[in-house]
This record gives C-alpha cells, structure tokens and sequence, in this order.
C-alpha cells in the first residue's frame, strides 16, 4: 500500500524533508490499545511503542500519538516498531477528557470530514447536532450530517427532521440512510473521496461500525443487536480504529460518545452560532453576554422572533462551558507553576545541606 492511499501528502513529505527525516520511515496510526499502537506502513502493519524521550517530553495527552496520526518510526523484522516523532496535525477531534478537568482527549487526527451521526427515532438530538458541529468547526472539519435508521420511521417524520435542521444548521450536507435496507447508501459512497480520511460522531448504538461493516463489505468491526423495547443498537465498540475502503476511503470509527465536552473552542461556537456571531458584532457593547445589556441586537432578535430560543440557549450552555473550561486549564496551569517552584526549592535546599 502507498502512503497516499492513507492519506499522505506534500505537506506532510516537506516537513519530513525540513527536519531532515529521510533515514525514518514513515506511518500512519491506525489503533491505540492503551500506549501501545498499531501503525501502517508501506511495508505493511507494525506493532509500535514510543521512545523514552517522546514520552518524557510529553506537556500533556495531546503529545502523545492518536489514531490518524502520522509519524516517523523505525521498524525491525519482527513487526515491531519505534515511533520517533509525530508530524504536524492539520486538524483534530478532541474533547474534555471524561473525568480529568482541564484535560484533552484526541478522538482522532487528520480528519478531513465528519459524519455526524444520529439515529432518526429516538436519539435525535439537534442540540448534541450543534456540539458536534462547533467541534468540527475549530479544526476546520468538514462535517455531513448523517440520520440512520429511517427504515424505522415515516418519510413525513424524515421531512420534519430535515426542516427543523436546516432552520438552525447552514450550508452543511444532510443525508439519510438505512443499515438495514441500504437506502441511502449509493448517496452516502458518492461523498467518499479515494485518500480522504472520514470520522464518525455519534451515540451509541447510532450505527457507526455496521455503516463501516456495510462500506468496507464484511463485518471488521462488532456489533451489538437492537434493543426491542428502544429501537437503540447496543454499540461494543471500545476503541478507535481507521479504516481503508475498498473505494480509496478513510474511514475512523469511534466509540459512541453521548457528551463530547467542550474545549477551547472560540472559532468553533462562532462559526456554529453564525447567526448570533453576526449581530453580535453589532451589540452596542463590545464585551455584550446577549444576556441583560442594553443594545443586545441578539436580545432583540430574539424579542422579535427572529432568532429561535432553543439555538440561544444552546449557545450559551456552550459558552459558559468552554468559559469553564478555559478557567479550569488556567487555575491548572497556576497550580502546576507553584509546584514546579515548590520542587525548585525544595531541590536547592537538598544541595545545600549536602555541603
């Protein structure tokens, strides 16, 4: 397999060139199992571990290789490899690592599209919609909305959906889809370009490995059966994984994901929130929180019926999260700069009465 068929590009091969890396070769990760990665090459897959140095470097998780990262290595004859370095990402999905405040969890990197994927019936959720979205939208993700299961619904219900959609969400693709009869599919393998690298956002139990099972032609990823009394699949995916399609695609299922937190997200909420992002700029105070201040042209749209509720409501639960966020990372950051000059100290005082 080329390197272009996963995804490489002049980009990447000019950076290699830059740092002098021409005695390495070159991999794209395409698992993690706690540390440890699976990595494909030219030469084939390869089980690799990182050097010491990269992980003593490491700031933080995001220093450390995700699944669509590529990297330099050095691989050995038993199909074990060193990963050396990671080269630069051009976009990534991230979160709020589940129970590590101030934290980040990589979901996967070098993504050029999204599927945002909800089920049709129960799950739909067009406030989750609008998360996944400004997530994509600060890494300059292209997403596609994708709404599975419609064999369980009526083509009225399908409509409705679409329309309450396309009243909050601008400019982006929605397609629909069947596992179960294959409606839709033809539509959705047209969208799929050959090199390109497709992340799935959804719930669990949405359809994401039997859509993956479904493109690629047999079942690589497990599935769990649906639930009678909720309609819901019960997703056994635990990992992330990336796939190469038969037609050229790249194709990274996650693990279902009901909350994706929010991070350091400006570009994200103002490109999602358009619409608010747009008279804001307008807002009689430059610092306006569209929540009590005179001059609000967001109060005002909303006064007027202009702006729908909900979409505000969603937009400042997102606000106040990356707010909180960013707070987090800050009373973090001051923490561990007191701890550094405690360790300092501390070690100075160890010299010292050493003489």
């Amino acid at each position: 397999m080329k390197l272009e068929d996963l995804g490489y590009n002049n980009n990447f091969e000019r950076f290699r060139a830059e740092q002098k890396l021409d005695d390495f070769e070159i991999g794209r990760i395409s698992s993690e199992h706690r540390e440890r990665y699976i990595v494909i090459t030219q030469k084939g897959e390869f089980e690799a571990e990182i050097t010491g140095n990269l992980r003593y470097t490491a700031r933080n998780r995001e220093d450390f290789p995700a699944v669509g990262d590529w990297v330099v290595l050095v691989t050995y004859d038993s199909n074990f490899a060193i990963i050396h370095k990671i080269l630069p990402r051009f976009s990534v999905i991230k979160r709020q690592a589940v129970g590590s405040f101030g934290d980040i969890q990589i979901i996967a990197a070098n993504i050029d599209y999204a599927f945002l994927m909800q089920s049709i019936d129960r799950d739909f959720n067009i406030n989750r919609l609008e998360r996944y979205l400004t997530v994509c939208n600060s890494s300059n993700i292209t997403p596609i909305i994708v709404l599975t299961k419609t064999d369980l619904v009526s083509e009225k219900h399908i409509s409705e959906i679409i329309n309450s959609i396309k009243l909050r969400v601008k400019k982006v693709l929605v397609l629909t889809l069947s596992n179960e009869t294959k409606h839709g599919y033809e539509t959705l393998k047209k969208t799929i370009k050959k090199g390109k690298t497709y992340g799935m956002l959804g719930s669990s139990g949405v359809g994401k490995s039997t859509l993956l099972n479904n493109l690629y032609g047999r079942d690589i990823m497990k599935t769990g059966a649906t639930s009678q009394s909720s309609n819901r699949g019960q997703h056994v995916s635990s990992h992330r994984e990336l796939i190469v399609l038969k037609n050229g695609g790249i194709l990274v299922d996650t693990p279902g994901m009901r909350e994706i937190g929010i991070t350091d997200s400006k570009t994200g909420i103002e490109t999602t929130f358009n619409e608010i992002t747009s008279l804001s700029k307008k807002c009689k105070f430059k610092d306006c929180s569209h929540t009590t201040e005179i001059g609000c042209l967001v109060l005002k749209a909303l006064e007027e019926g202009d702006l729908d509720i909900n979409f505000y409501e969603n937009y400042l639960k997102l606000e106040r999260e990356k707010a909180h966020f960013e707070a987090t990372v800050e009373k973090k950051r001051k923490a561990d700069k007191e701890l550094g000059k405690m360790m300092k100290i501390h070690k100075k005082m160890r010299n010292r009465n050493k003489y």
